[in-house]
């Protein structure tokens, strides 16, 4: 249980072989992705927001994909690739809670003080979670995130969307798209979108848009499960 690179995570949390790595994002994205068609009835529906897709694709992407799982999942789910060899969510170093909650690197009394959750909003998975990958969306890779920063909205000013690249369906030939969750509140549940960056650089709100003229949106960040890529 060290963190020889000191970014908060134990290194037997880490994805270090390029074949994990791939399974991981692929089907990370994919499980993502079918929100958009469906969302899966293993979706808790009081965390369906932005933070709470990331939450809930993390955690399927590292499960065991066995026939009780498909089941789980509903028709509509396939394999997608290899599993995670590493682990699996139910043999995780940290069991459920795999996500970080507060800055500084590893050590053993995480384990026991709730600096690991099963629970991470969009600025905690920011900050704790990924590591920056640039403003640049050439530099982005399939399972990445966008973020973006409102700082007027008191209650949830972070906001992220997950970079699909190419998806499984209804790709128009193209390899810029993301998928979101608008967010929820208690008058609206919001909704899943899949969209192309180059649609939203021409979002009517200008907040929206992923480009560098924009102060609100933060950039492509990656997730520090997948090691020092």
């Amino acid at each position: 249980m060290t963190d020889s690179n000191s970014n908060g995570l134990p290194d037997a949390m880490e994805l270090r072989s390029f074949e994990d790595r791939q399974s991981f994002r692929r089907w990370f994205t994919a499980i993502a992705e079918m929100q958009f068609y469906g969302p899966s009835s293993e979706w808790n529906p009081s965390q369906r927001d932005c933070a709470g897709l990331v939450r809930f694709a993390v955690r399927e992407a590292l499960r065991r994909h066995d026939r009780a799982w498909f089941q789980r999942m509903g028709p509509a789910y396939e394999t997608i690739a290899a599993d995670v060899r590493a682990y699996t969510l139910e043999t995780s170093p940290l069991g459920e809670k795999i996500f970080r909650t507060r800055e500084g690197g590893f050590n053993k009394s995480d384990l026991d003080d709730r600096t690991f959750s099963e629970f991470a909003d969009a600025r905690t998975l920011k900050n704790y979670n990924c590591v920056f990958v640039g403003r640049n969306r050439d530099l982005a890779r399939p399972g990445d995130l966008l973020f973006f920063y409102q700082p007027w909205v008191q209650k949830f000013p972070y906001h992220l969307m997950i970079f699909i690249g190419q998806p499984r369906q209804a790709s128009e030939g193209r390899a810029d798209w993301v998928v979101y969750h608008t967010g929820s509140s208690p008058e609206d549940e919001g909704t899943i979108k899949k969209v192309r960056l180059a649609t939203l650089d021409h979002h009517p709100d200008k907040r929206w848009r992923p480009i560098d003229a924009n102060p609100n949106y933060l950039g492509f960040f990656r997730l520090k499960i997948l090691g020092d890529e």
